[in-house]
């Protein structure tokens, strides 16, 4: 029995859970913790901060409490236009005409904020898009609900599938633009959800958000996101106030390479909701910090064992890259652990599903990912099946 502690037994020996020391700076050893300072006291009902390339909630307070949306329901109808313009159901110079009831209830006579389109009038479909983002106008808001789904009724279906495929469970539509109806409510947390989805998904839609002024019939309106003048960084949103809802902001910062979203939902007025964000933006960018820790196509483990096959190793990738945000000083304390299958046997096929890598940070998972083969590796000849057979019989006895 003596063969059996050969080289080749030794290189098919098993150890399928470790923890690893990344290249990237992340280390086995436990270092000092940084001091990290509670969030800040934000004077609103409900508010949260995340990162948004990584959804990491930096910080929050009654995110999940059901609120009135106000025009914050309009980042859905701008959503909506931008995937039907992408899916080419509508172009960006379509003209759309202005229903009797989209002045009605949207327009120069109302006390709502207004596009001030003119009635039976035809207006482009980026001119609405731009009504609807930069001066908050119902009007425009109904005009785009009626033009893609024949009324808001059939819109606000539109914005409750939306909002069903995006995870945002807590949030329910009545109309394009958040003017007060019954049983319309959203969450800070659903609302970064779907500027995530604005900001990664629709970019050359998003870059409206940062325009401080738009100018139709002659009327020259500003944004009303007052932290566009106040702060560089800041390029968006979208603000939203009725007497239910208060004055709320949803409001995205990019700073050195690290974008961050905030909702600040029911505070006191409009000065309130934009220092109450401010303050949100300020503790986020100076604890925390979102690195890149793996790249895709890097190897996670090398010569894992492989049976039957051509070669006797293989080496495990990640099919993505693995972005994390964390409080400052705090990489050195992320461990990654890697679970390899047992008895990974040939045929493989590129980019198969054979183990796991988990990132934590103090014990808390920070990402899971699959690991996956890094090439096709065919199965080997009769002979050498056979003996790999034995092989794994004999280890398998021992084990």
């Amino acid at each position: 029995m003596g063969w059996l502690g050969t080289p080749n037994m030794l290189k098919k020996s098993f150890f399928y859970s470790l923890v690893i020391l990344l290249c990237s700076g992340i280390f086995q050893h436990a270092v000092a913790k940084q001091f990290l300072p509670d969030a800040p006291k934000i004077n609103a009902k409900a508010w949260i901060i995340i990162d948004a390339d990584t959804g990491y909630v930096i910080a929050e307070n009654n995110a999940d409490e059901t609120l009135p949306p106000a025009s914050l329901a309009k980042m859905m109808t701008t959503y909506i236009t931008s995937n039907e313009i992408e899916e080419n159901r509508l172009k960006e110079d379509d003209l759309v005409l202005i229903s009797d009831n989209a002045w009605e209830l949207g327009g120069a006579k109302t006390d709502g904020s207004t596009m001030f389109l003119s009635p039976r009038s035809k207006v482009s479909v980026i001119d609405l898009m731009h009504g609807v983002i930069i001066q908050s106008g119902n009007d425009a808001a109904i005009a785009l609900a009626e033009h893609i789904s024949g009324g808001e009724n059939a819109f606000a279906d539109n914005m409750n599938f939306q909002a069903e495929q995006l995870g945002m469970t807590n949030t329910y539509y009545v109309n394009s633009t958040g003017l007060p109806a019954e049983g319309m409510v959203t969450t800070a947390r659903d609302l970064t959800v779907i500027a995530r989805e604005i900001i990664n998904q629709h970019p050359e839609y998003y870059s409206i958000y940062s325009k401080k002024y738009f100018s139709h019939n002659n009327i020259n309106q500003p944004n009303r996101n007052r932290l566009l003048w106040r702060d560089s960084s800041i390029d968006g949103l979208k603000t939203g106030h009725t007497k239910e809802a208060g004055y709320c902001l949803v409001a995205s910062s990019k700073r050195r390479g690290m974008r961050l979203i905030s909702a600040v939902l029911g505070a006191q007025s409009d000065e309130s909701r934009a220092r109450e964000s401010q303050k949100l933006f300020s503790y986020g960018f100076r604890h925390y910090e979102t690195k890149k820790i793996y790249t895709v196509g890097e190897v996670i483990k090398q010569n894992a064992a492989l049976w039957y096959g051509e070669e006797d190793f293989l080496n495990l990738t990640i099919a993505t890259d693995i972005i994390l945000t964390y409080p400052k000083g705090e990489r050195k304390n992320l461990s990654a652990e890697i679970t390899v299958d047992n008895e990974i046997k040939a045929p493989i096929t590129a980019g198969q599903i054979l183990g796991n890598l988990e990132v934590t940070l103090d014990g808390k998972s920070m990402v899971s990912v699959p690991l996956v083969a890094e090439k096709d590796i065919a199965q080997a000849g009769f002979f050498s099946r056979f003996f790999d057979w034995i092989l794994l019989f004999f280890t398998q006895l021992i084990s």
